[in-house]
């Protein structure tokens, strides 16, 4: 289908020339085309701004109509402008000033509705390119970082990261420590460990980090597992990450089983998240990881995307043995099947770090 076929069929869709079927048809194809789904807002916001303008042209007539009845130039010859006789014009025409005054204010409110309705077009234009560029860097979930703490230096970036094995090697997005001069985490006590990245692969978007703190005491046994065999759309989803100095949580469902542009290597899911959830965790209700929080959609709610877990493992198997102090074996053991998510979240937030990068 060219551009100008997809054109014609989302204005057919918009104005409900569809037949169910071919209605129905279309919203599966936009739910699994987040490219789609982005035209479709686009010719809304369009056909919205054209109905406003329309509306406002025939309030302007009505206003011009209603200046014609009244005669300036005659009332005041009529008239004198003495305080009594404005008055006495007053009670004569209010009727006919209350109309032209009402035309005005409803041109103005039109006129606010249409400047809102362009901005909120040239907003989504702006969010088009920018949703492009995050696809290279990811720059919009890394948060300003102030470190209060005397022991390191005022930091400038910052993510998230969670834990692969209990002695301290950790995954985070690779676009969080690219180029760092050096990198420190912070678990949900607010101890601060330096850690060193042992592998990256920015093709993935992932890092490896190992803490390397001698002040660092081994985690206990990791609570959840790597779901290996993916996820269907509506499928509730959660994260904890670090948007701020606290651990924060989010809810919502996987909403395509692509990234954006239909990359395969990710989730686009409904889920709010914000700069510092870079690195985080998605996990099933089930409390098993599925993927990692690396972006979401300028201006845009509930439209985040997760690099999926198969890629996690891939990671992990892809780093060279002799560089590791000791093999990292991912748990299989799943201990938050069947414990309710308030439950999972009090297990889980000890194998969650803030990650604090410094240049």
């Amino acid at each position: 289908m060219n551009s100008l076929e997809l054109d014609a069929l989302i204005e057919d869709y918009l104005q409900g020339k569809l037949s169910d079927t071919e209605k129905e048809l279309f919203e599966k194809l936009r739910a699994s085309d987040a490219s789609i789904d982005h035209k479709v807002i686009t010719h809304k916001s369009f056909l919205e701004a054209i109905h406003q303008y329309a509306s406002t042209s025939s309030l302007k007539s009505k206003m011009n109509n209603a200046h014609d009845q009244i005669n300036v130039a005659q009332l005041v010859a009529k008239y004198k402008p003495h305080p009594v006789l404005i008055v006495k014009l007053w009670r004569k025409n209010k009727v006919m000033f209350a109309a032209a005054a009402s035309f005005v204010v409803l041109i103005l409110l039109s006129l606010y509705s249409i400047k809102q309705t362009s901005s909120q077009t040239s907003s989504y234009e702006k969010m088009s390119k920018e949703v492009k560029s995050i696809r290279n860097s990811h720059n919009n979930l890394i948060r300003n970082v102030n470190n209060n703490s005397k022991s390191v230096n005022p930091g400038k970036f910052g993510g998230t990261g969670f834990s692969l094995s209990s002695n301290g090697y950790i995954l985070t997005s690779y676009h969080v420590v690219e180029n760092a001069d050096s990198v420190y985490v912070q678990n949900n006590k607010g101890n601060s460990y330096k850690v060193k990245v042992v592998y990256t692969d920015p093709e993935h978007d992932l890092a490896v980090l190992k803490i390397s703190d001698s002040s660092f005491e081994n985690l206990k046994s990791l609570p959840y597992s790597i779901n290996q065999k993916g996820v269907n759309m509506g499928e509730f989803v959660y994260t904890l990450g670090y948007p701020k100095d606290d651990a924060v949580y989010g809810e919502g469902y996987v909403s395509s089983k692509s990234g954006f542009d239909s990359d395969s290597t990710e989730y686009q899911v409904a889920i709010a998240v914000n700069p510092g959830n870079s690195g985080g965790p998605l996990m099933d209700k089930n409390g098993n990881i599925i993927g990692v929080i690396n972006a979401k959609e300028s201006h845009a709610d509930g439209a985040a995307f997760a690099r999926k877990s198969k890629y996690i493992l891939e990671a992990i198997n892809s780093i060279p043995q002799d560089s590791l102090s000791r093999k990292i074996s991912f748990t299989k053991t799943n201990k938050l099947k069947g414990v309710g998510i308030s439950k999972q979240i009090e297990k889980i937030q000890d194998f969650v770090f803030m990650v604090k990068v410094y240049n």
